[in-house]
């Protein structure tokens, strides 16, 4: 093919989000065909299989990449030479790679050898103009905007149209490609000088396309203080998300997956949930015209509205208790109730780290809960509860309770000292070494625990939340903990976004979706 091929034209790039939905060959060749219909004269795509996919199925031509996560560099896209030789025989035209000014397996020049060695065309993913102008002395045939913004820092909004602009001084073969989502951004990059532009998320990334439409919608609606139902329009949150734990509980108006207000008040233990359930009707009575449904997170087992707990150590409460009933007597709304755990692991699969992808939800607090989303899914009942487990000795203790916040502190006090598990931590980072042990062994069996679930579930995510999970140092040494599992064993950890509200806004989406 000639540069001029792909003058003047749309370039879609046919990338679904890893490990998604539509991550697979059929799909990308469905995209491409699509988008070939509808006016692009060229395409995009990631990876040597999908590559040679897209072949089978396209004439025009097509921009290969394959991406990569370095250890000993930052370069992602195209960094070897063998990554060139496969697409080159997997039938791309043109072969992009990373061109940044940073530390790299093999320089520009070698890669832009390669390329030409299999006479086929080459494009510079940049980031500045310096990196053109270095990609064009190293003789490529097209530089991209593809890498501004993402080379440190945090990712603009917006396009670099004006990066688009000065390439176009250099070269006129420019090609705009990054964060252009809508039609205007495309013509802008366009009238900048572009020879082609490349659009991809907005086209062929439902995943993306959805949220940015969800957070817009979702904003709208919070602007307007309200939410339209069947009837009266309701002022204000329209949910109350309460959260009954161990050592605390909240109670909070969520909207659209934002707390708006909350109140915390200790859990008094030795009361029971008759008592709970007043004070928290009592501590909330200003907010009872601003919701109109109840959402109750607990810790244990919640089944058919009646509440048991699992391991009374955590919050002993009379067996098969009666939540929903009581609680809707109480506060005169609907009501609905879920194990806290799976209801903070619904909310940060919504609106938190989980991002949409299929995740395990761990809270190390107190004591510790877990939650499953799969295929889409909340998995109820029994599943998630992860602190409950058992090593293979029957006279073992459950692992929360060698483990969590409750053995930490019964540890330091073993060592002589009397502190919380707060305080541990806090002796841990000044470098006690007392107090690093037994932060240490705790994060070593949640470690184990994480790489037995990734075995069992094979998440997108493990994300990690509660006190002990989000306290400063843990999760980077359960990630030590896990240094020599095998990158295709190891789970992939992620703090948990929504902290100590996921419980309170993932429970008020439910109570949402239980109408």
């Amino acid at each position: 093919m000639q540069r001029q091929d792909i003058a003047n034209s749309l370039i879609v790039s046919c990338q679904p989000v890893p490990g998604g939905p539509m991550d697979s060959a059929q799909f990308v060749t469905g995209f491409a065909r699509a988008a070939l219909e509808a006016g692009a004269k060229a395409l995009r795509i990631e990876s040597v299989p999908y590559v040679a996919a897209a072949r089978l199925a396209v004439r025009v031509p097509i921009i290969g990449i394959v991406k990569r996560d370095l250890t000993d560099s930052p370069v992602r896209i195209t960094p070897y030479l063998a990554d060139v030789e496969a697409l080159a025989e997997a039938g791309a035209d043109i072969i992009a790679f990373d061109a940044t000014d940073r530390v790299r397996p093999v320089p520009v020049e070698a890669l832009v050898k390669a390329v030409k060695a299999r006479n086929k065309l080459t494009m510079a993913d940049c980031s500045c103009l310096d990196d053109a102008r270095r990609a064009l002395a190293a003789g490529v045939d097209f530089v991209g905007t593809t890498l501004s913004g993402y080379v440190g820092g945090p990712e603009p909004e917006d396009p670099d149209i004006a990066l688009v602009a000065q390439m176009r001084t250099l070269t006129p073969y420019v090609i705009a490609e990054g964060r252009i989502r809508s039609p205007e951004q495309a013509a802008a990059a366009a009238r900048a000088g572009a020879c082609a532009v490349v659009v991809g998320s907005a086209i062929t990334r439902t995943e993306h396309v959805t949220s940015w439409f969800h957070q817009a919608i979702s904003d709208a609606y919070a602007a307007r203080g309200a939410q339209t139902v069947l009837g009266p329009t309701v002022p204000g949150p329209t949910v109350l998300g309460i959260d009954i734990g161990g050592t605390k509980t909240m109670a909070a108006l969520v909207s659209g997956g934002k707390v708006t207000e909350d109140t915390i008040v200790p859990t008094a233990r030795e009361t029971g949930p008759d008592t709970w359930l007043a004070s928290l009707a009592q501590s909330t009575s200003a907010w009872s015209g601003r919701f109109r449904r109840v959402g109750i997170a607990v810790t244990g087992l919640v089944q058919d509205g009646r509440w048991s707990a699992l391991n009374p150590a955590t919050l002993g409460i009379p067996d098969d208790y009666p939540l929903v009933e009581r609680a809707s007597a109480i506060f005169g709304k609907p009501v609905c109730a879920f194990n806290d755990a799976q209801a903070a692991a619904w909310g940060e699969y919504k609106f938190g780290a989980g991002q949409g992808r299929d995740i395990v939800f761990l809270t190390i607090s107190t004591g510790i809960g877990g939650g499953i989303v799969c295929n889409g899914r909340l998995l109820s009942g029994l599943a998630g509860h992860f602190g409950l487990i058992r090593g293979l000795s029957e006279d073992r203790a459950p692992l929360e309770d060698g483990t969590s916040g409750r053995w930490i502190a019964s540890q330091a006090l073993k060592a002589g000292f009397k502190a919380d598990a707060a305080d541990v931590f806090g002796r841990a980072l000044k470098g006690e070494a007392w107090a690093g042990a037994i932060v240490s062994q705790s994060a070593s069996r949640v470690a184990t625990l994480c790489r037995d679930i990734q075995m069992m579930f094979d998440p997108k995510s493990i994300v990690i939340g509660g006190s002990i999970g989000l306290a400063e140092g843990y999760l980077d040494r359960v990630r030590a903990h896990l240094s020599d599992v095998p990158s295709r064993l190891s789970p992939d950890l992620a703090a948990a976004k929504l902290e100590g509200h996921a419980g309170v806004i993932g429970v008020a989406d439910l109570a949402e979706w239980a109408r």
